[in-house]
């Protein structure tokens, strides 16, 4: 049964969602690891809640689609009641740590900002099928958890620094591509035959006979989202930190940043030139572009902390482990 409550949870991107409010800390120059450990549960638990309480809204839309049969609501392992049981308790997790971090710190503005990131959250869980643009809302919800990480590390909002909130723009960035771009394509088949009001299908993303058509649009979308990823992840390099000389670790930076742009163009060309809808090659190049793509923030704050660039591993170690123990898959999680 816990295995079906790791479903539920979208167990395969927790980790990712779980380190958003690590990262805007560490862009703060907090180093203390139990700290950092605590706000990693408030977003993996906030995480949780997210997608359950959306599984709980998507259900009537779901349970038609054979694709997505292995999530716990649709196959019936888990009953709506216990879901929304689980939803709750997670949040209500979320929010003690947060008030115990809040408490000792004597800083209660951070807590704002963690439940102005679930309004949104919850928001878009209300009304992401019937309205367009609410994608936006996936990425304020994003913007203010980090924002929550940061500021709940500092004493006062003024001492959030530039290069904290140059990350809160970059996971609202990450975030867009990954529901606009990938949601809307994985889901295309199910949502186009619901009539969804999505962005992908208001952009002309269709199935006509079996055959994917993806208009010009959609795919400029797509590539002008990842090119302000990589100017704004550049960002810091130009306008925070001193560029007149470079060391060893600048040029391992600039290397790596560059290589994980390349990687990302190349996934999403091959995912936005499917001549037909595959739903497992769509996962793959999905999981895939989403191993490398959060993996640019990290290596960007290895400036301020060399350590931080162990943090690229943790969302893609957390997308293999859960694939391989959830759906006997490594990049393509039967739930997403």
């Amino acid at each position: 049964m816990i295995r079906e409550y790791l479903k539920l949870a979208r167990s395969f991107n927790a980790v990712l969602t779980g380190v958003s409010p690590v990262m805007g800390a560490i862009a703060v120059g907090q180093e203390n690891i139990l700290t950092l450990f605590m706000l990693f549960l408030i977003g993996f638990f906030g995480h949780t809640f997210g997608f359950v309480f959306n599984d709980i809204r998507d259900y009537k839309i779901d349970k038609s689609s054979k694709e997505i049969s292995d999530r716990p609501l649709i196959s019936g392992t888990i009953s709506i009641k216990k879901a929304w049981i689980f939803a709750f308790v997670s949040m209500i997790i979320a929010f003690v740590i947060a008030m115990y971090i809040a408490l000792d710190s004597q800083n209660l503005l951070p807590i704002g900002f963690l439940a102005i990131s679930a309004f949104f959250i919850v928001l878009y869980d209300l009304i992401s099928k019937k309205l367009l643009f609410m994608d936006f809302f996936v990425a304020l919800g994003i913007f203010f958890l980090i924002l929550y990480g940061a500021s709940a590390t500092v004493d006062s909002i003024y001492k959030v620094t530039s290069l904290a909130w140059i990350v809160c723009i970059l996971g609202s960035i990450q975030v867009l591509f990954m529901q606009i771009i990938a949601g809307g394509m994985k889901d295309i088949g199910n949502d186009f035959e619901k009539g969804a009001k999505t962005l992908a299908i208001k952009m002309g993303v269709r199935i006509i006979d079996g055959e994917l058509k993806i208009s010009a649009t959609f795919k400029a979308v797509a590539y002008l989202i990842q090119l302000a990823d990589l100017i704004v992840v550049f960002l810091p390099f130009f306008i925070i930190w001193n560029i007149s000389t470079y060391s060893a670790l600048e040029y391992f930076q600039w290397t790596v940043l560059t290589l994980i742009g390349i990687l990302m163009f190349v996934l999403s060309h091959r995912l936005l030139t499917m001549k037909s809808f595959e739903r497992v090659k769509a996962r793959r190049l999905i999981g895939s572009h989403y191993m490398i793509n959060f993996g640019i923030v990290p290596i960007m704050l290895m400036k301020l902390n060399p350590w931080a660039g162990l943090l690229v591993f943790f969302p893609a170690l957390g997308f293999v482990l859960s694939n391989i123990a959830l759906h006997g898959t490594i990049l393509q999680p039967k739930t997403m």
